[in-house]
């Protein structure tokens, strides 16, 4: 199988799950879980919660934040090194403005990131919560038509990764 045809395949898979024309609950669904993982929304939510939690939940939220801000640059020098794409398609437009890269997904990346890192420092029911919404933005990110299937399965291993990596050296 050659480079071309996996990337056909990869447009091909993509649309199929495209949503974004489509009026109704699935796509008011997708919308709601593409948008949830924004770096301004995680930022500021972070930064809110931490004047309201209790100590152990504040290290939880530092954690994330400065580790979300590290994965940011990370995850743009990699889109600014390919350079692939993003689909074509009028949603997303605050997106497709400010970062015509899609490749890799920064909010699968994000999403990810955080899951792994509520799995080593939270409590189990959260880090459950965690884990059932990242994948759920990754998918909608695919729906919405602002990123290809191997944009978050590539953005998703890298958040994995970092997170890793980050929570070693947090250690």
């Amino acid at each position: 199988m050659s480079f071309r045809s996996i990337l056909e395949l990869d447009a091909r898979l993509s649309t199929q799950m495209r949503v974004a024309e489509q009026p109704g609950a699935l796509r008011t669904l997708a919308m709601f879980f593409a948008h949830s993982g924004d770096s301004w929304f995680w930022g500021a939510a972070l930064l809110l919660t931490w004047l309201f939690s209790n100590s152990s939940w504040r290290k939880w939220e530092i954690v994330e934040l400065v580790g979300i801000s590290v994965l940011a640059a990370l995850v743009m020098s990699i889109k600014f090194s390919v350079r692939r794409k993003r689909p074509e398609g009028e949603w997303g437009g605050i997106y497709r403005n400010t970062d015509p890269h899609s490749f890799p997904s920064g909010h699968a990346a994000r999403s990810f990131f955080i899951a792994v890192i509520a799995t080593g420092l939270s409590p189990a029911w959260f880090a459950i919560i965690v884990w059932i919404w990242a994948p759920l933005v990754a998918l909608a990110r695919v729906a919405m038509g602002v990123h290809y299937v191997s944009d978050v399965v590539a953005g998703a291993l890298v958040g994995i990764g970092f997170a890793l990596f980050f929570l070693q050296i947090h250690q």
